[in-house]
Order: structure tokens, then sequence, then C-alpha cells
């Protein structure tokens, strides 16, 4: 490898459950290019995101803080500036982070004019972000070149919506109604869209690095996909969500699942469908939402066997590292639910693939990883010093086979339901704003759910892998249930922010103490 180039090629892909990988032994779906891209690399079987939705878990991916401390509660809610970024800090070792699709960042406030644009829009730009093709809601450069390629898109008052509306072919005898395939044909399609864009820029950067972020919407709802990949596989061999015989079983766990239940959020799973359809989705129909969503995601794949090729041509495989991930999961029916708002593992556990061109083939990793430790690993491959506030550790080590003792034991994620739709800022639940907050801790065999307001969950995922059965008030579990809630408590205090907590002042002016790893708590 040539030690004066390093490139970064970091692809996000929106709303992708952490089973979802043909690698990981599910028995539908294939993803045969990231298969390979994980037998050249590492593959992180328990990764996880630490916030939904997209704004608060992008915040975390992209800063490598945990939600209680950089604040991103929810879509729209800005981030601070005071925090470093994986942008910015790219722009320190001379790179310019060339983004291909979108960062659902909201931009910090202060400072700006009024009538800013980035104001108005809850999918800002993540700061330090060269946006060469961004693909916000309006979806304008990809709206061009559907014009350009002699498709009609003109006199359309949403683009959003016109984008993702099915074909006029009819679903045909026996499919649901995902199973229509879009208007457009797949060499057309957002995520061929992207690749390319992104496979030009870096085809004219042959002698300088670069640093490419591709964020794809796919599978992110409505759930449809262009010919040939509508039909790729059977909805009559997908699988049914593990749930509870009825809604009304399922919402008896806990008042937020009750709550959710009935105030789903989220795009609806076909256009023109209505959020209170969801929990009345017919057999049929949710086995054909969960093909379609595998066929989705089998088209991301081959836009990653797309951009491998292109590397492997151009001799810039051995310069560049990859990484695979998501912002947070998608529960595709589980627990009679749809999206991402929930305390289930549904909505935080996510894949990971990460090939270092350093680092040591097929290296099949069981430790915890989170979402925070994306910036400071790829930061680590560029030699450059991990902010002091960060959360994250690097994953590097584990991607060249080393030995990493003190790693965490257990994943961490939180969701802030403050802003959720009829709600009323909690009084639905009987909760002030800032009470409307959930911490989740899971380890191997147990998980523990923490709601400000709200009681507790503790739940035995050896015996109950599903989650059915809330052991929070069962006597026989109290002592363990204290055990994990002191646990948490522990953890939190060693992840408080650190930003200047190690800098003092005096006669021999700034003395800055930089800490030492905070794997464990």
């Amino acid at each position: 490898m040539r030690e004066t180039t390093k490139n970064v090629l970091f692809i996000t892909a929106d709303q992708w459950r952490g089973d979802c990988l043909s690698v990981l032994g599910h028995p539908m779906v294939k993803t045969p290019h990231l298969d390979a891209l994980a037998s050249d690399g590492a593959l992180f079987r328990r990764h996880y995101a630490q916030a939904t939705s997209c704004g608060p878990s992008r915040a975390s991916l992209y800063t490598g803080l945990y939600l209680h401390n950089h604040r991103v509660v929810a879509n729209g809610a800005p981030l601070d500036d005071r925090h470093a970024n994986i942008a910015m800090e790219a722009r320190k070792a001379g790179y310019d982070p060339a983004l291909f699709g979108y960062t659902d960042i909201g931009v910090d406030p202060r400072g700006r004019d009024t009538d800013d644009p980035e104001l108005a829009t809850r999918a800002g730009l993540l700061r330090g972000m060269n946006p060469v093709v961004r693909m916000d809601n309006e979806h304008a450069p990809w709206v061009a070149e559907l014009r350009r390629r002699g498709y009609d898109v003109d006199g359309v008052e949403d683009n959003h919506r016109m984008l993702f509306w099915p074909s006029r072919k009819s679903a045909g005898s026996g499919h649901g109604s995902t199973f229509t395939p879009t208007w457009y044909k797949a060499e057309d399609s957002a995520p061929t869209f992207l690749t390319s864009q992104a496979i030009s820029y870096i085809a004219d950067r042959k002698s300088s690095p670069w640093f490419v972020h591709l964020s794809y919407r796919s599978p992110h709802p409505p759930f449809i996909a262009p010919e040939p990949y509508n039909a790729l596989y059977d909805a009559t061999d997908a699988p049914m969500p593990n749930r509870q015989p009825t809604p009304e079983e399922e919402a008896r766990q806990h008042p937020w699942a009750r709550f959710y239940l009935s105030h789903q959020l989220d795009a609806p799973f076909t256009q023109g469908a209505l959020l209170k359809d969801y929990l009345e989705i017919k057999d049929p129909e949710i086995r054909q939402i969960r093909a379609t969503y595998y066929a989705m995601i089998t088209e991301i794949d081959d836009q990653v066997g797309k951009l491998v090729a292109h590397l492997k041509e151009s001799g810039e495989w051995e310069n560049t590292l990859i990484v695979v991930t998501s912002d947070h999961g998608e529960h595709l029916g589980d627990h009679w639910m749809m999206s991402k708002f929930s305390y289930y593992e549904q909505t935080f556990f996510i894949p990971l693939i990460i090939r270092d061109p350093s680092g040591a083939s097929g290296q099949d990793i069981d430790a915890f990883s989170e979402n925070i430790d994306i910036m400071p690993t790829i930061l680590d491959w560029l030699d450059q010093e991990i902010p002091i506030a960060c959360d994250g550790e690097s994953l590097l080590p584990f991607c060249q086979g080393q030995p990493v003792e003190d790693w965490r034991t257990e994943a961490h994620a939180a969701f802030d339901f403050r802003h959720f739709p009829g709600l009323d800022g909690g009084k639905v639940l009987g909760l002030a704003p800032d009470q409307c907050a959930a911490t989740l801790l899971r380890d191997k065999r147990y998980k523990y759910v923490h709601f400000t307001g709200l009681p507790p969950l503790f739940f035995d995922l050896a015996n109950d892998p599903h989650e059915f059965n809330n052991l929070a008030d069962d006597p026989a579990h109290h002592r363990l249930v204290l055990e994990y809630a002191q646990k948490m408590m522990s953890w939190r205090m060693n992840h408080d922010d650190r930003a200047l907590a190690n800098t003092r002042l005096g006669a021999d002016g700034v003395q800055e103490h930089r800490p030492p790893s905070r794997r464990q708590a």
C-alpha cells in the first residue's frame, strides 16, 4: 500500500436492520458483495446505533458522542457547532469530505441570518461536508438527471412524493401493493445515480487522496424497488414478524408500547397508505413489504459491488478504508410495529462492515461495537488525533486482528420522544418534556431499559430473544434489575461531557491532561 495516499469511502444506508445480511445467516435476503467485503475485512456481529430517529442517530455517528452529550433529541433539533465532527476533523488532515446524499443534521441557528435556507429544513448539512451531490427532500440533482434522460418530471409540486410513487403497472394477483415497481428503470434509480456520481468523482482524483461519504436513502420507506429488484424475492417465502397474537396483547407490556402502537410514525409503507393502517396490514401484505425491503437492500448491495469493482480497477483498492453501516433499524412488523421508535432490538441493531487495507482479512468480531466508534476509527486511519470529548473508540485494532483489552461488554442506546406527534409534549403520558426519554443497556444475556418518567423494563435475552416477557416487576429478578440500573448509572457518569473537564488554568497557563480510554465504566 502506498503510504502517501489514504482514501475514505464512508457508506451509510438508511433504516437497515442488523440481521439483514446473508453473511449473518438471514434466511432470505442476499448481499453477496457485502459478504465478500466482510471476508476481505471485518464483520461486526454486534453493532448498534446510539439513538433514533435519523437526526439523533446521525449526530452520534458523525460526532462520536452519545445522545446525552450531543443533545440532538429529534429530527430537526440543531447540532451544537461546539462539537467536533468527522468532516471538520478530516479537514484538519487536508481532506475535503465530499457528500453524495444527505446528512440529516439540523444546523446550529446561532449566528445565522434568519432567512438562511438551512434554518428552514430539518435535513440540514453537516458542518464541514462538501455537498457535491446533495439529496435533500427535493432530490434536485437526481430529478435533473431524470429530466436529462427523458423522464417527465416537470410540473410536480412534491418531488419526494413523485419519486417514490409506484408505476401504473398492477401489482398482480397474489402480490401486495409494494410489489409494484418504480416508474423509472433500475439504471435510473437514486442509488444508481449516487453511485455513478461518486465513481466519477473518485475517478477524477487519481493523484490526490479523497474522502467520500455516500449516504443512500434505501431501504427507508416507502418500500418500493425498480424492476427487476421488485420481483427478486417471493413474498410467500418471507418470514412473518415476531409479535404477540394481537396488538392489544403487545400493548400490555409498557405504556410506551401502548402509546406507539396507536401513534406510529414514519413515511407510509407505500404511497397512499396511512399510518393507522399499520395495525391492519394482512399477512400477504406484510410478507410483501418484507420481500420488497430485502430487494431494496440487494439493490444497495449491488451498488457496493460497483464501487468495489471501480476501486480495484483503478488501483485505489489498497489505499481505501471502506466503512458500511446504517443510522438505525426497522421493525418490519415485529411487535406489530413499523419504523424505528421503540426500545426493541429492531430499532438499534444495525450492520457494520469495515475493510482496512492494512488490516487482516476475514475478521469476525463478536464484541459490541457502536456507531460512536465510526468517527474515531476513520480518524485513526487518517492518523488524526481523536477529540478528547469523543465517547467512541477506534475499531482498527479489531480490523487488524490485534487483541483488544478492556473493551465494552454491552451496547448503549437512547431515544427522546418529547416532540413525538400525538404526545402533546408528553402530556398524554403524564410527562414533562424533559421526562420524555429512555436509555438502554444490553449485554449478551440481559437488557435493561430505563425511562425517565415511566416504568423500567428488563429482559432475559437468552430465554426471551424477542423481548416479550418484561421481568422488571418479577421479584426473582429484582437483584439483577438493581444491578443493571447501577451499571447504567456508572456508564452514564463515566461518559459525561469531558471536553474541558481535564483542563486547568493557572500561573503556568493552560494545562491540559489527555485522559485515557473510557471503554469500561
